[in-house]
């Protein structure tokens, strides 16, 4: 419309009249560009540029460098002209402040989302804590929280553990039938022997004292071990008072700060003087190594006996298995559970137990590692 004016009228006629009414500044150019230099964040400016050359005839600059304004220069039928107007009328002035808004937003979002999710993890987190002290013998309480499906989670681990601890006490009341059925007649045999004389009543003696010794080893494997109360325990005292039964005596050796540890102390100690019988059997000379570290304590059952191989060490940890051409029958009446006992100890307390060379005696390494 201004440019059509400028046809039959005069720049500054149109200026106070048309111009004024559309809120438009209109004055003489001197065709001299006064630069177009955006600021960094002024997005939509470069938008909008090559729309008014597409939309606009005979467009010479446009100058965006004042965000409050836009200057067009460009030919009209009275010669150069300049035409500013305010620039809100085009675009937006300000568009990085969407961006901040958007980043000022997107943080607000995180930190609820933050706050949300630590509520749903913390049900999830206790399940797993709740799961992992059952795993060691542990029955804490826990009362399922949280999502509908965490809930769901929740009850049914809450069911299995109720399964398995009637199951565990099942089989604790059958055992202890078994162990009195079996005991009372293998007592009477031995009675029965005592009263008798013979060299073949010195073999059926030998025979009960077997069977008693297989029937004691078999309960003290299927012992569910989680019924005994966890205590501090000093595992330094503990193994010396261990060692001095042994003939030789044995005194363990202490690396680091030594410290008390959570366990349950008569499984642990039935595992532990399991480790050393069997190296004395084998061997002539053993050693009780204890090493305090920051994540946990190990302790190594050393001896100079003829070892275990490599290949036949995953065997030897399983129950009712007597290596012949190692460790075997011909060096005792072992029947097999004596390093299945000390695993399962082990693994019930979160630790392991590692088979590896001793390469100071030379025999067998026997490793407990269990956890802070």
């Amino acid at each position: 419309m201004v440019l059509d004016e400028l046809n039959d009228r005069s720049i500054d006629d149109v200026a106070r009249t048309m111009a004024q009414s559309l809120n438009l500044n209109l004055r003489q150019w001197d065709g001299v560009p006064s630069g177009n230099a955006p600021v960094f964040y002024d997005i939509s400016g470069r938008t909008i540029t090559p729309l008014i050359f597409e939309k606009l005839p005979r467009v010479y600059g446009i100058d965006l460098s004042d965000l409050d304004q836009v200057t067009v220069g460009m030919e009209s039928a009275k010669g150069l002209i300049e035409i500013v107007f305010a620039r809100n009328r085009v675009s937006a002035s300000n568009p990085h402040q969407v961006l901040v808004l958007m980043v000022f937003t997107g943080i607000f979002m995180t930190v609820i989302a933050f706050f949300f999710l630590r509520n749903q993890l913390r049900p999830i987190k206790r399940l797993s804590l709740a799961s992992a002290a059952f795993g060691r013998g542990h029955s804490v309480a826990f009362n399922p929280t949280g999502a509908i499906e965490v809930r769901a989670a929740g009850y049914a681990f809450l069911d299995m553990r109720d399964r398995i601890e009637r199951q565990i006490e099942q089989r604790t009341m059958m055992l202890s039938g078994v162990s009195h059925d079996l005991r009372t007649p293998i007592t009477r045999l031995q009675l029965g022997l005592e009263l008798l004389d013979g060299p073949e009543v010195q073999d059926l003696k030998k025979d009960v004292d077997s069977m008693r010794l297989m029937v004691d080893s078999f309960l003290n494997y299927a012992r569910d071990s989680a019924a005994d109360p966890v205590a501090d325990v000093d595992l330094v005292d503990l193994l010396t008072e261990l060692g001095l039964r042994l003939s030789p005596s044995v005194k363990p050796r202490v690396v680091g700060s030594p410290r008390l540890l959570a366990l349950r102390q008569v499984p642990i100690a039935r595992a532990l003087e399991n480790l050393l019988t069997n190296a004395l059997r084998y061997a002539d000379r053993v050693q009780i190594l204890i090493r305090f570290e920051s994540q946990g304590i190990s302790i190594f059952v050393s001896d100079n006996g003829p070892g275990i191989p490599a290949d036949q060490r995953d065997l030897a940890i399983k129950p009712f298995v007597r290596l012949e051409a190692a460790r075997g029958q011909s060096h005792g009446s072992g029947v097999g559970l004596g390093l299945a006992i000390a695993a399962d100890v082990a693994k019930s307390h979160g630790g392991s137990l590692i088979l590896n060379d001793c390469a100071e005696l030379g025999g067998l390494s026997v490793e407990v590692r269990l956890p802070l």
